[in-house]
């Protein structure tokens, strides 16, 4: 509508900061906002096009971004008390990258404190309600950044994924969201680590959320690509693949089954992600149940050794020397286990990473056989606000089965210690009206062709986006 000339730049950000202004009190996903720059942009963009220039694929486009992001000039805190004031001077080379795009950041969405929750509350701007039922989680890290997205706050958005951070969030607000491979999308400006930091963190990566697979990618296209010492020699180049009509053909493994031990998924989700299965092979697909490559006990506890041990460096020393007790302490309680990654030795890493790499082979030979790998995203759909108490001592409930929380991402961390990429699709609604997910896995940097493949996938057997019944359609009607 913006390149036809059926929309001004101006009047799509005055409908949205309507819509911010209208559902947001309710949601309190949207927490910072900038909107004079996000105004005159809005006429200089308007400029721009009535001039003929076209200002980039996003020219004129207002969105969010998740809090984690650092963003010039627009305070950015990461959910973070000390960071409360934080403005920072550059974008991250994302946001830049969108920005250079045309895009037009009008604000930031909420974030747990340093991303470190999949509940999305801090001691800055307070928790974030699902908009299908807010009495329920948005999930997190990126619970804001999905509830402007399902809520019509923003019409994309850029999150960030350590261990389901885009993931969950899209399953548990009925959004699309996808988890790049990662490397393809630059961290620098990503809080955590420290603002200012260079080092690209292990397995995190940046990503959009959307409404369509489409507009995922739409955004990819604008923020992948090397960093600007790389792009010096390398380019980046994804191979789409032979093109993809439709889902008849298709070699698509599910994994719906595996670690129940570990972490069993509640029937009512599995009901959902069998049913979309079954419509995939209805429609000429071949779907065939597949053990994992590697099994969801060894990839999450490779996610634990490889990302916990980051985490751990931010301790200060006092809190280091605490948690460095749990080394003496054996056996495989889920806890005590984390504790003692989030202290581990650099050789204990780079044994970690080396069994990483050696799993990584054993999804690539998969994916011989498989375009692609569909499996839960969380074991339950949203579940109702738990803040009182530390992550560590949470459970979830999950068809009368407790499950500490610390185990509930072991789907999302299984995945991502692998570095694939991920499209999370909506499937449909439990019978209480909550959306449900799947992640749709394909081969390290396959990225263009799974989106095709999430593409089809979501035609022929998705219900498509809905928005939530209590908010009104995103278009306001």
């Amino acid at each position: 509508m913006l390149a036809d000339g059926e929309l001004s730049s101006r009047e799509l950000l005055e409908h949205v900061l309507s819509r911010i202004e209208r559902v947001n009190p309710r949601l309190n996903a949207v927490v910072a906002l900038d909107v004079d720059r996000a105004r005159s942009a809005a006429a200089a963009a308007d400029q721009t096009r009535a001039a003929g220039g076209s200002g980039g694929p996003l020219a004129g486009l207002p969105m969010t971004v998740k809090d984690v992001w650092e963003t010039e000039g627009l305070v950015t805190t990461a959910g973070a008390r000390q960071l409360k004031d934080h403005r920072p001077a550059t974008d991250a080379l994302a946001v830049g990258r969108l920005k250079a795009a045309g895009a037009i950041i009008v604000g930031k969405t909420n974030t747990p404190e340093y991303a470190g929750d999949f509940q999305t509350y801090n001691d800055v701007y307070g928790l974030t309600n699902n908009p299908w039922n807010t009495d329920r989680t948005a999930g997190g890290s990126s619970g804001g950044a999905a509830v402007a997205v399902a809520a019509g706050m923003t019409p994309i958005e850029l999150g960030s994924d350590i261990g389901g951070s885009i993931r969950s969030p899209a399953h548990f607000n009925g959004v699309y969201g996808m988890k790049p491979s990662w490397g393809i999308v630059p961290n620098r400006g990503h809080i955590p680590g420290p603002p200012g930091t260079l080092i690209e963190t292990d397995i995190n990566c940046g990503g959009p959320l959307a409404r369509s697979v489409a507009d995922l990618g739409l955004v990819l296209d604008v923020i992948a690509g090397p960093g600007p010492e790389d792009a010096r020699a390398w380019r980046l180049d994804l191979d789409a693949g032979p093109p993809v009509t439709g889902v008849a053909g298709l070699r698509i493994a599910t994994v719906f089954h595996e670690g129940r031990d570990l972490l069993p998924v509640a029937g009512e989700v599995t009901a959902l992600l069998e049913g979309f299965a079954g419509r995939l092979a209805g429609a000429g697909a071949r779907v065939e149940a597949v053990r994992m490559p590697v099994s969801l006990v060894d990839g999450f506890h490779s996610w634990q050794d490889l990302v916990l041990p980051t985490i751990g460096t931010a301790f200060q020393d006092d809190e280091f020397a605490e948690f460095t007790a749990l080394e003496a302490i054996t056996g495989d309680d889920p806890t005590i286990r984390a504790g003692r990654a989030l202290v581990s030795r650099y050789r204990t890493w780079l044994r970690a990473n080396d069994l990483r790499q050696r799993q990584r082979a054993e999804w690539e030979a998969l994916f011989e056989s498989y375009d692609a790998v569909l499996a839960p995203v969380m074991p339950t759909a949203a579940f109702a606000h738990d803040t009182a108490s530390h992550l560590a001592e949470r459970v979830l409930d999950v068809d009368g089965t407790s499950v500490p929380h610390i185990l509930v991402l072991a789907w999302c961390g299984a995945i991502g210690s692998a570095l694939l990429p991920v499209v999370t699709v909506p499937t449909g609604t439990t019978p209480d009206g909550l959306p449900v997910g799947v992640q749709v896995i394909g081969p390290y940097l396959s990225d263009l062709r799974l989106l095709r493949l999430a593409q089809v996938m979501d035609e022929a057997a998705g219900p498509g986006f809905s928005p939530p019944p209590a908010l009104g359609a995103p278009d306001g009607g």
